[in-house]
Order: C-alpha cells, then sequence, then structure tokens
C-alpha cells in the first residue's frame, strides 16, 4: 500500500492555495474552508458527505465546495486516491467575475459537489499544476480567469456570460498589450503591468487579448522570446547563451519550447542555419 503523501502551495499575495496529495489511511475530519474549493480525483475514489448526502469521487470527477460547506471524507478501498485541490478566496472569484455580465446579485453557488465535465477537470488540473510548478503570475492569473470563469458558467446556479466588449474596444485593449509586450519581450510582466497600461481589470484584459489573438498574453510573450532566441541562434551564439538572453530558464526549457512551436530542436536548426 501506498504512503499517504501531500504537497502544499499557497500564495503570498491573495487568498489562493492548492493542495496535492495521495490518501490511504488518512480520514478527513468534517470541516469546512472560508473559500471555495474545487479539487479533481485523478486516481482512485473519494468518498465524502456533504450537505447531509454520501458521495464518491472517482477519476476524473471534479468536487465543488461553497464557502463554509461542511464535509469530510476518506479513500472509498484500500488503494486510496490521489487528488488535487484549489481553495479560492470569495473576493478573488468576486475579482474574476467582476467585468461579466448577466449573473444575479450575490456569489455564485454550486448546488452540486460533484461535478462530472472533462473540460472543467483539465482545466483546474493545469491550473494546478501551474500554481506548483511555480508559474509567473501572468500565467496563473491567465488560467485563474478561465477556470472560475469556466466553473461559474458551466456549474453554478447563478451562471454568466462575458460581457461582450465591441471588437473595437477588445482590439484597443489587446493593441496596449501587445505594444507593451514587444517593447520589452525579456521583461517580467504581471497582469497588474497589462491592467494598468490598458486601465481595466487583469481578468478583461486576458480575455480582450485571446479574442483578438488567438492566445494568452503569457503564449505571446513566450514567442517573442523563441524569435529572440531563433535570432541569436542564427548569429552564431551558443544555445545556452541565447536561452539566457531571451529569457528562458535554462537551455532545456528553451529546447522544450523551440521544438514545440517550429517542429525542430534548436541544435538541428543552427546547424541548418550553418550549411
Amino acid at each position: 500500500m501506498a504512503q499517504d503523501w501531500s504537497r502544499y502551495w499557497r500564495s503570498p499575495d491573495r487568498s489562493l492555495e492548492a493542495m496535492h496529495a495521495h490518501f490511504a489511511r488518512h480520514v478527513y475530519h468534517r470541516h469546512s474552508h472560508e473559500t471555495y474549493s474545487f479539487g479533481v480525483t485523478e486516481e482512485g475514489n473519494q468518498a465524502f458527505t456533504c450537505r447531509g448526502a454520501a458521495h464518491t469521487s472517482v477519476t476524473g470527477t471534479v468536487m465543488a465546495f461553497n464557502p463554509d460547506d461542511p464535509h469530510d471524507g476518506h479513500a472509498a478501498d484500500a488503494l486510496g486516491f490521489t487528488y488535487r485541490i484549489i481553495h479560492i478566496g470569495p473576493e478573488l472569484v468576486t475579482a474574476v467575475l467582476g467585468d461579466l455580465a448577466g449573473r444575479e446579485t450575490g456569489p455564485p453557488l454550486f448546488p452540486h459537489p460533484i461535478v462530472r465535465d472533462a473540460e472543467l477537470a483539465a482545466g483546474l488540473r493545469a491550473l494546478h499544476t501551474a500554481l506548483l510548478a511555480g508559474a509567473g503570475s501572468l500565467r496563473r492569473d491567465e488560467l485563474l480567469t478561465a477556470v472560475v470563469s469556466s466553473i461559474v458558467r458551466r456549474a453554478a446556479t447563478r451562471p454568466v456570460r462575458a460581457l461582450e466588449a465591441t471588437s473595437a474596444d477588445a482590439r484597443r485593449i489587446a493593441e496596449r498589450v501587445r505594444s507593451r509586450l514587444r517593447d520589452a519581450p525579456l521583461a517580467e510582466v504581471t497582469a497588474d503591468d497589462l491592467a494598468a497600461v490598458t486601465g481595466r481589470s487583469r481578468f478583461a484584459v486576458y480575455r480582450a487579448f485571446r479574442a483578438v489573438y488567438g492566445m494568452a498574453p503569457s503564449d505571446y510573450q513566450r514567442l517573442l522570446r523563441l524569435r529572440t532566441a531563433r535570432r541569436l541562434i542564427a548569429q552564431g551564439r551558443s544555445l545556452s547563451e541565447a536561452a539566457a538572453d531571451a529569457g528562458f530558464a535554462d537551455q532545456s526549457h528553451l529546447t522544450r519550447w523551440f521544438a514545440r512551436c517550429y517542429g525542430v530542436n534548436p541544435g538541428d536548426y543552427r546547424a541548418a542555419v550553418r550549411a
């Protein structure tokens, strides 16, 4: 039987926490959180009671707990279960939804603690992985915006729809963000920086940029850095120098993204340039 283990992450500046854990022996005493809590079971089955009923979260299932929802939890069999869970403060959820229209007054509520939705599960895993992997604040905010908007739209009793900006308004926001990123592609940029440039919320910025350019600002920033690395490699710089000077964490980081985006690794690209 595998040993119980857990790994915890906590944001230093906002109500956002995440845990990745495997439990076979651990039994949760009945408790609740001040936050919204969204989990996804990766392996095994987790049994729990919530709102007077018994539930089982199986592999791929999403769990959605409202603030102050009492619940417990334990493994449904001897093999245990592995799951990821994210705790998001109500004020942060409100901030994400602040520029959305079409919802009733008051915070969203989730009527069912079990949600069977593969797309939501994939989004939660992506956000959770980014949090524990130390992703930059810009990427974290983008994933948080996508996940919160999606889970509220798809599973809450008070659904929301995006406030549709005019195409001209969205393009103005997106073009200001693109100019900011192109002016300093190697600079560390946060979502708050981009919000300040546009005068809109960081969540509105994400939605406008994605609508106009088809990708998140952090993805566009990475492409700018890849273009810089290509130029440096073509100029004869070593791969490690190109990686560092283009803003990548190391050569392997550059290699991974270079191959994903260009279909060839940097070494083969350099050989082709020399040939």
